[in-house]
């Protein structure tokens, strides 16, 4: 009975495999079996996490596992102009390695000139985001993310929206490319696609981690990596006279973050007491979207990762250095915003003499990771 059953079981498989035209001259068994079970073939080289310590794994969409091939793909698609209608910027372009991947600027500039009302987020950590740009509650996927400068015509920024045969007719001629998107993609047919160009530039970003300032060191046991000054400030940080570590806590310095471990998915943002002239549309945060007063002027907390190399600061990049920053703060907010009725409640004034405001800028600096912003893995290939 078992040897019947057994045989009968085999016979089927073998059918079946017949019937969906996976059992080729040429394939192997494994393979059909694998095909017939919905598993596929290998999609290229598993991508290895180097995390620093208390780092924990990021979490990767399960239609888009992340690979070595992928990731060379996008390093290349990041820094490639042909993604823009005109071919005069790439993701690059905003996203400048020596500025922890942001711009420099107070907002930034489209490739047609136009002036943007935010400014440009740095991406160091991108990978933990639980929701990316500045207030979006829905936007929560890289690869989602990826298609508003391509294809975003409010404001333009690369400006290829209705342009998208443009912008594969430009990849798929470059027999570069050729190769590389048949390496990333080896099961598709045609591994040209909007989708599949999202994909890659996503998996690039997401080895985009930064885990080696000074802070980091002196947390692994080099005391000498913090001065004196860094340290005091490091102990107002986390200090409740400061409090800054409410709203810029855990290992990537902000509130909300999203990983393997994560169980509830706690999306936050905040009004961090700017003066309301800074909240008119399109800059209204969160208002933007919900449409309730309270909700005006919120925004997402930045990782602090970096910080030093990110000014300007906040979304509009009205403050101009970590010095104006901690000013603010120490003032509960800035013109109207300090009596703000939905001004954060962490947000309040707060005595600091000028050494231990210089003492919180020294810590804020030690965030600082050279390692990766001369990381020649995240470098311009072209």
């Amino acid at each position: 009975m078992n040897k019947y059953i057994t045989f009968s079981l085999l016979f089927l498989l073998l059918f079946q495999c017949t019937q969906l035209g996976l059992a080729k001259e040429k394939s192997s068994g494994s393979e059909s079996i694998l095909l017939l079970l919905g598993t596929s073939p290998s999609e290229g080289t598993p991508y290895t996490w180097d995390l620093p310590a208390g780092f924990p794994a990021p979490k990767v969409p399960s239609d888009n596992p992340i690979t070595v091939e992928k990731i060379d793909l996008g390093r290349f698609l990041f820094y490639d102009t042909r993604l823009s209608e005109n071919e005069t910027q790439s993701c690059g372009s905003c996203h400048k390695q020596e500025n922890a991947f942001t711009d420099g600027l107070t907002v930034s500039v489209g490739s047609t000139g136009q002036s943007h009302p935010r400014n440009a987020q740095h991406l160091s950590n991108v990978a933990y985001n639980l929701r990316q740009t500045w207030a979006n509650p829905v936007l929560k996927k890289l690869e989602d993310q990826a298609r508003v400068p391509m294809f975003g015509d409010n404001p333009v920024e690369l400006g290829m929206k209705d342009r998208e045969d443009l912008l594969l007719e430009r990849l798929s001629t470059d027999s570069d490319y050729v190769s590389k998107f048949k390496s990333a993609f080896p099961n598709d047919q045609n591994p040209f696609s909007i989708l599949n160009i999202t994909k890659a530039l996503s998996s690039f970003q997401r080895t985009f981690i930064s885990g080696n300032s000074a802070y980091d060191r002196y947390q692994a046991g080099d005391f000498s990596a913090l001065s004196p000054s860094a340290i005091r400030g490091k102990n107002l940080f986390f200090g409740e006279k400061a409090e800054c570590f409410h709203c810029h806590g855990g290992f990537n310095f902000t509130d909300t973050v999203l990983h393997t471990g994560t169980v509830f998915e706690e999306v936050t943002f905040h009004n961090n007491g700017l003066d309301s002239s800074r909240f008119v549309s399109p800059n209204g945060g969160l208002y933007e979207f919900t449409f309730k007063e309270e909700d005006r002027g919120k925004f997402r907390a930045p990782s602090l990762r970096n910080v030093e190399l990110t000014a300007p600061y906040m979304h509009d990049g009205s403050i101009p250095d970590l010095l104006s920053v901690v000013n603010h703060y120490v003032n509960g907010g800035t013109g109207d915003g300090t009596t703000n009725p939905y001004r954060d409640v962490f947000v309040r004034s707060f005595s600091l003499s000028e050494s231990e405001k210089q003492d919180l800028v020294e810590f804020l600096k030690s965030l600082t990771d050279t390692e990766f912003t001369t990381n020649p893995k995240f470098q311009d290939p072209f």
